[in-house]
């Protein structure tokens, strides 16, 4: 329904460019230098991981490189690209093995670093890329057919994923054997319908068919196949997101996992690599269905968990974030979650797995790529963030460039320009649960389209206001919300800096983990539904726990909550009783995205 433009031309603005800077900058932006699973990877003929690490990390950060205009990482990247393209086998195999092995070789790797390629190829222009793509999955299609290669595992419950690079390269080159790979890979994959039942109460094991990210990815596997069958699209996605979000929810759209479905608990932990394939999925979902619930969830997860899982300088990470996180500590004894260990929720280079090391970093990239998508008609102003754009319609070069703060401010600026006169259809998205007023005049519905011809520089004003509120979750618990901006009462957190070496690998600032320990009181409910807004000024960092640009005065109580199993930095669940134990008193929310340690389920007062 709609397509992606290249990266050439769109431009990033305001605080969205300045967040792309910090993860440049920042761990994602250096991973090649300091981290030896990418620095030295056998993706490049190095002798260290060979599989879904070095296509991870290039999946977010070539987009990234392009977006920025960075020359010495656009050089960095394409060191990588070319590297992996120049050991192609000549019938087309691709990944880093001995011939020998390449039947117990897992192609979700291979499905990964085509998807890189292929959108390195059509985003960037580079055909040889498009083609180097092509002539690895037309060679997996020849060793499924003889059986030489069949899916197992990861490549099982994955594959999907290759339809996305398959889809590309049909839409390029508009062969006839795209379709029937498809179906092939459909054949050999896992159907999640078949496991539902599965999803209702979570277990201590490990399941891949519960595992977080796979259920995070196979949310567009029908928007991605109708393409190939021709069948009528069902929005199967939204039938089983519901079922997993009764289950299994969290207050900022994710659903709990980790490492595999946790229930609804506040404390329950989402995996980081869930949280940036639910935002690549609701992104795909957006661009084929063009259904706007994808892009209102898409916000929801992008402004709230992204940010919260990252230091404010993006050089650490979260393997495991929590609703309630009161501290971020290596537990002792036995681990508080589902499948995964002690340290999954410290911050720092490579907490529990290194999977989430190797793909955050497509999360921003991914989301300022999606601001504009193409439409059969002209455009689409998909996300109302700060973003250029500029391109050409009907041979005419046309722009549109979108000024403001939003989620943190409500007024933005569109301003459309074209050479000479030229129509088109600008559909600008308004997102879910605002009033909306366009230049003045109230709007109403999920898009407004204004189909017209356009010539020089046309001014646009949206304005957007939201009602703060408190809404439920499960055991009569609440969460403060602002539009897309979930708000939580950060906890003061002791930080503690640790240096080590781990399997070779080294942890030292600015990449080293940390420790942080409540440092502030926490077991609090709620006194009144009241939530006073206020709003500040966007910083050279934007989601900033010391200078945050949203937020809310909220009325809370103390009540006896407790600790989880006896540890001392995890909350209990819910509280054990929803009395006050002294006087109300006011205290400050913020964003969620800005908080390291947070309360952000609470019980309401029982008077």
């Amino acid at each position: 329904m709609y397509k992606n433009f290249s990266y050439g031309e769109i431009t990033p603005k305001g605080w969205l460019a300045r967040q792309l800077r910090i993860q440049a900058d920042g761990l994602a932006g250096n991973l090649d230098k300091m981290w030896p699973d990418v620095r030295d990877s056998a993706w490049i003929g190095g002798d260290k991981e060979g599989w879904e690490r070095v296509p991870y990390w290039l999946d977010g950060f070539v987009p990234l490189a392009f977006l920025l205009r960075d020359e010495d990482m656009i050089a960095r990247a394409k060191r990588y690209l070319n590297a992996i393209m120049d050991g192609q086998k000549p019938d087309g195999w691709i990944c880093p093995c001995p011939d020998e092995k390449r039947g117990d070789y897992d192609v979700w790797a291979l499905f990964l670093i085509c998807k890189v390629l292929a959108e390195y190829g059509v985003y960037a222009g580079d055909e040889r890329a498009l083609e180097c793509a092509a002539r690895a999955l037309q060679n997996l299609r020849e060793r499924m057919l003889a059986g030489t290669t069949k899916l197992r595992q990861w490549g099982k419950f994955r594959w999907f994923e290759a339809l996305i690079p398959l889809g590309i390269i049909k839409d390029r080159f508009g062969g006839e054997w795209e379709d029937g790979l498809a179906a092939l890979l459909k054949e050999q994959g896992a159907d999640y319908a078949d496991y539902t039942g599965e999803w209702k109460t979570p277990v201590f094991h490990w399941r891949i068919f519960t595992h977080i990210v796979n259920l995070s990815m196979m949310l567009k596997t029908e928007a991605e196949y109708v393409r190939f069958s021709g069948e009528k699209y069902a929005d199967e996605a939204q039938r089983l997101y519901d079922i997993l979000y009764k289950y299994n929810g969290s207050a900022v759209g994710l659903i709990n996992g980790d490492e595999c479905l946790a229930g609804v608990s506040p404390v329950a932990g989402t995996e980081l690599c869930a949280v940036v394939e639910l935002m690549y999925s609701c992104e795909r979902l957006f661009a084929l269905t063009g259904d706007a619930k994808w892009a209102d969830l898409l916000e929801r997860v992008a402004f709230n968990a992204l940010p919260a899982a990252t230091t404010e300088d993006m050089w650490a990470h979260q393997y495991d974030q929590q609703a309630n996180q009161i501290g971020c500590v290596h537990l002792p004894g036995k681990s508080p979650w589902m499948t995964n260990g002690s340290e999954s929720n410290m911050f720092g280079l490579e907490p529990e797995f290194g999977c989430c090391t190797a793909n955050f970093g497509q999360g921003w990239p991914k989301l300022a790529h999606n601001v504009f998508l193409r439409s059969e008609k002209g455009i689409v102003a998909a996300l109302p963030l700060a973003c250029a754009l500029k391109t050409e319609i009907n041979g005419v070069p046309v722009g549109v460039e979108i000024a403001g703060d939003y989620p943190f401010g409500g007024r933005m600026t569109y301003t459309v320009s074209a050479k000479r006169p030229v129509g088109f259809e600008l559909a600008i998205r308004v997102p879910a649960g605002a009033k909306a007023k366009l230049c003045g005049k109230p709007v109403r519905g999920s898009f407004i389209k204004l189909e017209r011809e356009w010539n020089g520089k046309t001014e646009l004003t949206l304005e957007l206001s939201f009602a703060p509120r408190l809404s439920p979750r499960p055991k009569k618990m609440y969460f403060a919300e602002y539009g897309p901006l979930v708000l939580c009462l950060p906890i003061k957190a002791e930080w503690k800096t640790c240096e080590f070496v781990r399997d070779g690998v080294e942890r030292k600032l600015p990449y080293a983990d940390y420790e942080l320990a409540p440092g502030s009181d926490w077991a609090f409910g709620f006194a009144s539904d009241e939530l006073k807004m206020s709003f500040g000024k966007v910083g050279e960092t934007p989601f900033s726990e010391s200078a945050p640009p949203v937020m809310a005065e909220a009325w809370l109580a103390p009540v006896e909550w407790g600790f989880l199993r006896g540890y001392t930095t995890v909350a209990d669940r819910w509280p054990k009783h929803r009395k006050a134990l002294g006087k109300a008193k006011k205290y400050t929310f913020i964003p969620y995205g800005c908080t390291m340690l947070r309360m952000t389920e609470l019980p309401k007062i029982i008077k």
